[in-house]
């Protein structure tokens, strides 16, 4: 093997390492914001997570880029980003007061087919018919688990992770333009700032006192949302999207794992039929998104 090609597995596998890394540590912090959901109204708990995870990532921001590219940004998008986080953690953190985290990333999983689904009217891609069947099929993956007759999971929780996983992906089609012209860490700290502002004015109403027995778990939300956004970043840095992408579905085998250890609750065999499809679905997507790009871009 030569010295580049060494070079460049070398980048690969650390890319790999990085990516487990993030999708562990936002497991983790996702346990902490079900624990906090149980006692802060949803709104505050997004507070929470903007404002304990600013200071770290703004450290990280001006260590790295410094303040000018910080200011240099499209405020209009960066404001839609603002307003689409706050929704996004407002409805996931209401949906992880009933739901378990494996159930909640199931249906999550969706947010894949819906990033795609909406490039088509929002970037002007095309997708062809395969993909399009994908999506479908994903769909269906998504009704098996909500059950939505019968004594299922089609309840508020339920459609408040489709809610989340619909600002998700509107939000990662304002990225693929932000990223255009403004940083990473611009991306991000912004985004921290003004969920922190704009979920704590929101909550503030029913602002409830917080208990100093939360503060190291606040306190390790923050390192840990910082941590996984470092980690994420420098994951797609060193390595291909249609590499670590997938990656991303380990969080499943985290939420079971934390479910079962801190709540004693693991998912039923129709929540793992549904997680199933939608996980099959989102990697043929993947997949037949890279054959595009390599057929575009040969």
């Amino acid at each position: 093997m030569t010295a580049s090609r060494l070079a460049a597995a070398r980048r690969r596998w650390r890319a790999v390492v990085l990516m487990l890394l993030c999708v562990a540590v936002f497991s983790l912090m996702d346990a902490g914001l079900k624990t906090l959901s149980t006692r802060y109204p949803p709104f505050q708990v997004a507070a929470l997570r903007g404002a304990s995870s600013l200071p770290w990532l703004l450290a990280w921001a001006l260590w790295s880029t410094g303040l000018a590219p910080l200011l240099r940004v499209r405020w209009s998008l960066h404001l839609l980003r603002g307003a689409l986080g706050i929704t996004m953690m407002a409805a996931f953190v209401y949906a992880l007061r009933t739901l378990p985290l494996s159930t909640a990333y199931s249906i999550f999983f969706v947010a894949p087919l819906l990033i795609t689904a909406l490039s088509v009217p929002f970037l002007g891609e095309r997708v062809g018919p395969r993909r399009w069947t994908a999506i479908a099929i994903g769909f269906a993956g998504v009704l098996v688990v909500l059950r939505p007759t019968g004594s299922g999971m089609l309840t508020g929780a339920g459609l408040a992770v489709l809610l989340a996983a619909l600002g998700y992906a509107v939000s990662a089609i304002t990225v693929r333009v932000l990223a255009r012209t403004d940083s990473t860490q611009a991306m991000v700290v912004w985004l921290m700032l003004l969920m922190a502002l704009g979920a704590g004015l929101l909550a503030w109403p029913q602002w409830t006192p917080l208990r100093a027995a939360d503060a190291g778990l606040i306190l390790g939300i923050g390192v840990a949302g910082a941590l996984g956004q470092w980690a994420i970043t420098e994951a797609f840095r060193l390595g291909e999207a249609s590499l670590l992408a997938p990656l991303e579905y380990t969080a499943l085998l985290w939420g079971v794992l934390l479910d079962a250890t801190v709540w004693g609750v693991l998912p039923d065999a129709v929540t793992w039929l549904g997680a199933g499809i939608i996980v099959a679905s989102g990697l043929y997507l993947l997949r037949r998104e890279r054959a595009h790009t390599e057929a575009e871009h040969p």
